[in-house]
């Protein structure tokens, strides 16, 4: 069975900090934030900027571009984050009101920055057990910067998260942009190293706690998360890219283009060397920073205006989302 990407959708916001302004609030040096963080400028939230809002304006450019009939739309997957306009809501079911897609069901998924590839086998799934879902969205937006604390060293490697949304389209029997196989791993022995202490029912929000910036994230443990993580993290990287193109029935050299999301510039080159690819064969987000799920959307859009996919190119989408979980997707571009 054939399930194409019909199109995709990306909002960001109007502001934006620099490298060099991080590098001001957290006491940096500018080349350490530019260069060795990889963060140029990132986008950020402006009074308007709701995570909901964001998506809503991603799935109506996907919706566009695709030239459907939002009544078309049968199941609405909310992708972004759980950050959102109040803490306990249900956002696909709002997104999907908004856009006009009134015959759909909705409901929300989350693996935090693993949340679109994870999405992505979810949606396929559905496809493939329900022969009346013909047409799924994907949609959501991201803002977890809200959390950033620019003078914690310990949340140093998530200076890069900013703001933005996406969209994805998926069409049933659609003959381009076929989604192949996509390859998952989670690991719980990371799952409360990086936390926002306070605002849940361990820890309840209180006037004390955030005096204190229990309200931001931080990281409980960071010498021992970072030596627990050094020993799986870029094995599991590659691990997932590798068995989603071998599911999907390729193998390493036909990567043609890897979206991938932000991270520190070595662990960028890092992962390309090893497979193979040149720095033309990905992008690296200095420009916008880390939004999240929605990195792989931003990569893979940009990929297309700049030329850098065509008919036939192997694609994969590839996240790793704090908790821990690591996620790849292939995807047959065009009509190849």
């Amino acid at each position: 069975m054939n399930i194409g990407i019909l199109s995709t959708g990306i909002y960001l916001p109007e502001k934006f900090v620099t490298g060099k302004q991080i590098a001001q609030m957290s006491g940096l040096p500018v080349h350490v934030v530019e260069e060795k963080m990889g963060i140029k400028k990132k986008y950020v939230p402006g009074e308007d900027d709701h995570t909901c809002e964001m998506g809503i304006i991603a799935a109506k450019r996907a919706i566009d571009k695709a030239g459907i009939d939002p009544l078309d739309i049968d199941v609405v997957i909310y992708i972004g984050e759980e950050h959102k306009e109040y803490p306990l809501w249900t956002v696909g079911i709002k997104l999907q009101h908004e856009i006009g897609a009134l015959n759909a069901w909705a409901f929300d998924a989350a693996l935090r920055c693993g949340t679109t590839v994870m999405a992505l086998k979810l949606a396929k799934s559905l496809m493939i057990a329900d022969p009346s879902i013909q047409t799924i969205l994907l949609a959501g937006g991201y803002r977890n910067v809200d959390f950033i604390d620019y003078t914690n060293p310990r949340t140093r490697f998530m200076y890069n998260l900013g703001a933005g949304g996406g969209a994805i389209l998926l069409k049933k029997d659609h003959q381009e942009n076929r989604l192949l196989e996509t390859e998952l791993i989670t690991d719980g022995s990371f799952s409360e190293d990086v936390v926002v202490v306070s605002g849940g029912t361990k820890n309840p929000i209180t006037k004390a706690a955030i005096e204190q910036r229990l309200n931001m994230l931080d990281v409980l443990d960071p010498e021992g998360m970072k030596s627990r993580l050094e020993q799986k993290s870029m094995a599991n990287f590659l691990k997932v890219i590798r068995e989603s193109v071998r599911k999907s029935g390729y193998v390493e050299s036909d990567i043609a283009y890897l979206a991938i999301l932000h991270m520190k510039r070595s662990a960028h080159e890092y992962v390309l060397k090893e497979l193979g690819l040149s720095a033309e064969q990905a992008i690296y987000l200095e420009d916008y920073g880390h939004i999240g799920q929605i990195d792989q959307i931003l990569s893979l859009e940009l990929a297309n205006k700049e030329g850098k996919i065509k008919d036939g190119d192997l694609v994969v989408l590839v996240s790793a989302g704090i908790g821990y979980a690591w996620g790849a997707s292939a995807i047959k571009w065009g009509k190849g």
